[in-house]
């Protein structure tokens, strides 16, 4: 069996109005799915991608309103990680941020900037896989986000990661600090960095787990590989979206496996991804009561449509 590569990366956000303009009108991903953090119906859980919603392409984020800064540290992904096409994409994304007022450094094939509450993300050359892209009027497609390359983490002792990625999760060593997950369709790496003096908080602008993706069929038989190797984790959990299984690796990182099906067309077609708030089942009978509760959002691709006065 072998892991797909990153399925998604959730994060926390303070204010979704702003993360949304970020991600989808200055990035230029999809606003695929508005709901809820099924664990906390009282809180978003907004999820951007490529146009049809496929996993590869999904950065998703809490929003718990107002949350103070957090700050990346031992255990917690610093970095998300993007592909992008050809080396000129990187000037064009430059620009870009330069014109949004983010800053940003350019270093070879990489390009390097952080969200408005300072998640940390990187631009990288590559075209390793199918690319996953979004439709933007402003973003030519040739320069538009292919989809995650990997997470950069915080670890000051990275070996103590190599056995669990290597002997459970099949990753192949890259180098002293880097792993590769690759399955038949796509893959992507987990990379540690010596920490900072200073202890993490998870809040706004942090990462609070990385997803890895694989099959319906594989799913099960990832749990039972997790438990024959003693890796504490938590039971096979039903997401409505898809399943989810959840466990520290030894650096600390909260990693998910996750798989891929039935996605956010289980509501609807592709066309209407993103237009409404959508509720698994168990939660349609309180959705009064959960909308009230949500900060209210548009729709960016209407926005995106809507004739220039």
């Amino acid at each position: 069996m072998r892991l797909e590569g990153i399925h998604h990366v959730t994060a926390i956000t303070g204010d979704a109005p702003g993360n949304v303009d970020f991600y989808t009108r200055v990035l230029g991903l999809r606003l695929v799915a508005k709901t809820v953090n099924q664990d906390d119906p009282s809180v978003y859980h907004l999820f951007y991608a490529s146009e049809t919603g496929r996993p590869g392409s999904e950065v998703t984020f809490f929003e718990y309103p107002g949350a103070a800064p957090g700050r990346a540290g031992e255990g917690m992904v610093h970095r998300i990680v993007s592909r992008v096409g050809p080396p000129e994409a990187l000037d064009f994304w430059s620009r870009r941020l330069g014109d949004e007022g983010i800053e940003n450094r350019h270093e070879g094939r990489r390009l390097r900037f952080s969200d408005p509450e300072g998640l940390g993300h990187e631009l990288v050359v590559s075209d390793d896989d199918e690319p996953l892209r979004a439709e933007h009027p402003e973003i030519p497609p040739e320069f538009a986000l292919q989809g995650l390359d990997g997470v950069r983490a915080y670890s000051a002792r990275p070996e103590t990661s190599g056995p669990l990625l290597e002997r459970v999760l099949g990753a192949r060593p890259v180098d002293d600090a880097t792993w590769e997950l690759r399955g038949e369709r796509r893959g992507a790496t987990v990379s540690y960095d010596p920490p900072p003096p200073e202890p993490g908080h998870q809040s706004a602008g942090t990462v609070h787990h990385v997803a890895w993706g694989t099959t319906v069929e594989e799913h099960p038989r990832w749990l039972d590989r997790l438990r024959d190797a003693g890796v504490p984790s938590t039971p096979i959990i039903d997401r409505y979206y898809f399943h989810s299984i959840y466990f520290r690796e030894p650096s600390g990182v909260l990693f998910e496996i996750a798989d891929d099906a039935p996605g956010f067309t289980v509501d609807g077609p592709v066309e209407g991804l993103g237009s409404r708030i959508i509720l698994p089942p168990f939660l349609e009978a309180r959705r009064t009561e959960i909308e009230a509760r949500l900060t209210p959002l548009p729709d960016p691709r209407a926005a995106q449509r809507a004739p220039s006065a």
